[in-house]
Order: structure tokens, then C-alpha cells, then sequence
């Protein structure tokens, strides 16, 4: 069909640090391209240098599209001529409806005024295009984040998109919104539209992509074509990470003791609608140097039970106990939580894990000032000092313990977080989806850290919904859903199949 986008030589700096080196990326008309790489390999970087984020002049380099040399100052330049791109963070306004949050700052309208009809008949098209069947009027929270995405990619049909570009587009999506995403992504490549897809899920990958180009440490290391070989996920691994992964998950052979956390007829109501009961009377202990699964579909509770359990930081008229090797806590403030030895490390690490305007040294102490004061006063050295030492243990990349948060990659930032409740001196830890938005290499580190924890006697809980991981990781796995356990497997016992029939078979008696 020909390349409708081709980036030649795109080299891009920031202060003591080489973003992109010579970077050529070439896109069809109708394709649909992957972009791979680990964490800080350059992916976004190249993203924003085509979209306009980053403009003409900061970078060097030429971009080709639709057979001119294009120079974007501004996105509004990119989306002008039919680039469109998809943030990991989706970029909606929650209280305003659909129709709004489409044609926000492109609004039809008649003399100065918006057309409201014409907007919600618009609406209604893009809508049916994505095969969504809300109303245009439904407001943006009340919808899923899968439904979120839809309503973005709607958002971008209505610029008249020719080549989109998504990052992370599944990261936290279930599998079922995943497949309708990519078979979403198949209609409009029928259409002749392009895609760019960003993802560390290659196995997705591997079922959409026509070609994948790999990015490593900021340079092109290969271009691979999938219509005319089968590319196995090692071989993409190999060129991501520039070695084998012979085994995605670290060997451990687990020591565990005796019960350290024990919790009994947990019960937890919404916190708007306090009449519905989300977590259902669960009870449930771990041990010393256990690793605990809890698996289930999104929506099924998970990570409302380890947030009420974190000093109830979510609910209403909760009830249950809470034991500490044995002796009954208090967990009803986040510090009383975090004072008994609980740690949660949240499955949002940008919006609730971090200060991403802080330095990594004020993001390690923050969750234990106390550690790093005298007399009431915080030490810096010894913030230096612990901030340093977290680095080095966790191999956090950075140019120094100085930098911004909001500039590290999203394995790095995870290991800021890891740190900030390590210093906390937990004696059980809750990783709520720990790996979420992070390429494999990075994966293998933090399943590293997990295993070193629980070898050194914490109890880690670990909510994930990516099976594969649960099942490489864990020691035993509970299954979860609607508010309820409803499954339990050793290692030993624990398959995909196992789990998933569970979970339908206790659907199908509370609807039989």
C-alpha cells in the first residue's frame, strides 16, 4: 500500500541523558505497527516527537507523512492532518457526558452557539462505530475503563483520524475488553486506517501486528514482519531486552511459617451506595514467607478488599477482625494499618502511589518520616542515605536520587514505590497489579524483589490479573468474585482452567 508515516533519523536529548538515537520507524498505509521496548527504551519519546508534543527544533531528525515532510509545534498541528494519539492515562473530563467529552474544543456549532442535536446525532455514530450502545448523554464515570477507551477512540474517529497511535491501550483492561479493543483495531485496519500499538502484552501483540519495531536504549534494534514469519514472543523478548528469558519468573524455593495475617468475616459496603455489599463476610490468613494470589475478573472486589484491609481507605460500614501473628488490630486509619505492618502498594502508581512532582528521595521516606528525623526535624543526609541505599538494592535507574519521579520509567517508578513501603518495615505486603504497564525485563526484577521479601520472612499478597503471573509467582492462589472466595489451589493445583472454572461455576449458581 506504501508508508503513509516515515520518521528518518530521530535523535532526541534531555539534560545528561540520550532519549532517542537515530531512530527510523516507517509505517503502511492500513497497518497495523507494534512499538516494543523495555521500560525507558524511547517508545513515548518517539510518540511525542510525532504528535507535536515534543516540537520541530528540539529534536533532530525529519517526519514523512502522507508523502510531505511534516514540522508539528503543537498536537492541534499532528490531529490537523489526521494523527491521533492514545495515552495510557486516559485524557476525559469525568462529570461531563460522552457527546461532550468528544467534541471537547471541536464543537459543532450555528452562529456562535453549540448544536447540541447535531452533536448528540454525531454522537450516536462515532458511538455505533466502536460498538458502544450508551446514550451520549451518560456521564464519563459512570462507564468502565474499557468503555472509557471505546469512548476515546470515538473521540478520535470524529477528528477524521488516518493514523492512530495507542499506548497501553489494554493495560487495564480484562481480557474480554482487551479481545474487543484489538478486533476493533482489525475493523479499522479493513477501513484503511493505521495504527501504532504500544503494549508489553506480546501475546496481543502477536494476534494483531503486521510488523514490530523493537527499541532498545533509545536506538532501532529491529524491524520484524509477521505476515511473512511466525515471530515468537522469545525472539521479540530477545531483541527487547538484548538476551534470552529463559524463564519469565525467578526460581524460589519457599520457606513458609507460621500464619502472620489473619482476617475473618471481612464484610465492606460501598462507600455512595452503602445498601450494596461489595466485599461479602471473606476470611482468609497468609503465612511468613508466602506469597499469596488472589486472582478474578475486574469488578470482582480484589482491590477493594485490600484497600478497606489499608486502613479503610475504601467502604462503608465495614465489619470483620484483623490479626497480626495472632493478636487482634486496629487497621481503621492508614497509619493504624501501617503501624500493625501492613503495606499496600497501589495498583496506580502515578495518581496515588507517588508524588510524581517530588524527587525519588522524598517519594522513599515519605510513608516513615520518622525514620529519617531527629528532634522532629528530617534529616536530609540520612534521606540521602536511604534513598541511596534503596536504589542500589532495588536497581533503580536514575540519574541521580535527585530526579523527579515523573520522569522515570514505569518499572522505576514501581521501584520507588516498592521502596517507600519497604522503608516502612511491613511485615505483610499488598501488590495490587505490581507489574501493570511494565515490559518484561523489568517484570523479571520486580519478581525478583517479590521472591527476596519473601524469603526474608514478609507475607506478600499479590492481586494480579494477568494469570500467567499468578500462576509463575505465587504458592497458593485464592479466586475471587463478586465480593466473595469462591476457589483456593495450592502451586501444585492451580491451572488458567482451574481458576476460570470457579469463577463461572459460582456465576452460574447464584444465576441458576
Amino acid at each position: 500500500m506504501g508508508a503513509i508515516l516515515d520518521m528518518r533519523g530521530i535523535s532526541k536529548s534531555f539534560p545528561g541523558v540520550k532519549a532517542l538515537v537515530n531512530v527510523n520507524l516507517t509505517v503502511e498505509a492500513g497497518e497495523i505497527h507494534a512499538v516494543v521496548g523495555e521500560n525507558g527504551a524511547g517508545k513515548s519519546t518517539l510518540m511525542k516527537v510525532l504528535s507535536g508534543v515534543y516540537p520541530h527544533g528540539s529534536y533532530e531528525g525529519a517526519i514523512h507523512f502522507a508523502g510531505e515532510e511534516r514540522r508539528f509545534h503543537t498536537i492541534a498541528d499532528s490531529e490537523r492532518i489526521g494523527i491521533i494519539i492514545i495515552h495510557q492515562e486516559l485524557a476525559l473530563v469525568p462529570l461531563l457526558s460522552i457527546a461532550e467529552n468528544i467534541f471537547l474544543g471541536n464543537e459543532p456549532a450555528r452562529f456562535g452557539v453549540i448544536d447540541t442535536s447535531l452533536r448528540y446525532r454525531r454522537t450516536q455514530d462515532l458511538l455505533a462505530k466502536v460498538g458502544l450502545k450508551e446514550s451520549p448523554d451518560t456521564l464519563i464515570t459512570h462507564l468502565g475503563v474499557g468503555k472509557q477507551q471505546l469512548v476515546e477512540i470515538a473521540k478520535a474517529l470524529s477528528k477524521e483520524v488516518r493514523l492512530l497511535i495507542l499506548d497501553e491501550p489494554t493495560a487495564s483492561l480484562n481480557e474480554t475488553d482487551s479481545a474487543a479493543l484489538l478486533d476493533l483495531l482489525l475493523e479499522f485496519k479493513a477501513q484503511g486506517i493505521a495504527s501504532i500499538l504500544i503494549s508489553h502484552k506480546l501475546n496481543e501483540i502477536s494476534k494483531v501486528a503486521d510488523r514490530i519495531t523493537v527499541i532498545r536504549d533509545g536506538a532501532t534494534v529491529d524491524t520484524l514482519d509477521c505476515r511473512a514469519e511466525t515471530i515468537s514472543e522469545d525472539r521479540i523478548i530477545r531483541a527487547m531486552v538484548g538476551r534470552p528469558l529463559a524463564d519469565r519468573y525467578p526460581p524460589r524455593n519457599p520457606k513458609i511459617g507460621e500464619p502472620i495475617l489473619a482476617v475473618k468475616d471481612w464484610r465492606v459496603h460501598h462507600p455512595i451506595h452503602q445498601e450494596r455489599v461489595v466485599i461479602k463476610d471473606v476470611s482468609f490468613e497468609v503465612r511468613r514467607g508466602e506469597v499469596l494470589g488472589i486472582a478474578g475478573l475486574m469488578g470482582a472486589g480484589r482491590t477493594e478488599l485490600a484497600m478497606s484491609l489499608f486502613g479503610r481507605a475504601y467502604g462503608k460500614r465495614i465489619s470483620g477482625k484483623v490479626e497480626m501473628e495472632g493478636r487482634p488490630v486496629d487497621v481503621s486509619t492508614i497509619q493504624k494499618a501501617v503501624a500493625a505492618g501492613l503495606a499496600y502498594v497501589t495498583e496506580d502508581r502515578k495518581t496515588l502511589g507517588l508524588v510524581l512532582a517530588e524527587d525519588i528521595v522524598r517519594n522513599v521516606t515519605l510513608a516513615n518520616l520518622p525514620g529519617v528525623s531527629t528532634g522532629g526535624m528530617i534529616d536530609d543526609m540520612r534521606e540521602l542515605q536511604v534513598a541511596s541505599g534503596y536504589r542500589q538494592t532495588l536497581a533503580i535507574r536514575c540519574a541521580s536520587v535527585y530526579q523527579q519521579t515523573v520522569n522515570l520509567s514505569g518499572g522505576n517508578q514501581q521501584k520507588v514505590v516498592l521502596s517507600k513501603w519497604l522503608f516502612a518495615g511491613p511485615k505483610v505486603l499488598i501488590l495490587d497489579e505490581p507489574t501493570r504497564g511494565i515490559d518484561v525485563g523489568a517484570k523479571y526484577e520486580i519478581y525478583s524483589i517479590i521472591n527476596r521479601l519473601a524469603d526474608e520472612g514478609k507475607a506478600v499478597i499479590m492481586i494480579s490479573s494477568e494469570m500467567p503471573e499468578l500462576l509463575g509467582m505465587c504458592d497458593r492462589i485464592l479466586v475471587m468474585n463478586e465480593g466473595a472466595f469462591v476457589g483456593a489451589f495450592t502451586a501444585a493445583e492451580a491451572s488458567q482452567e482451574a481458576i476460570m472454572r470457579s469463577i463461572m461455576q459460582s456465576t452460574m449458581k447464584k444465576t441458576g
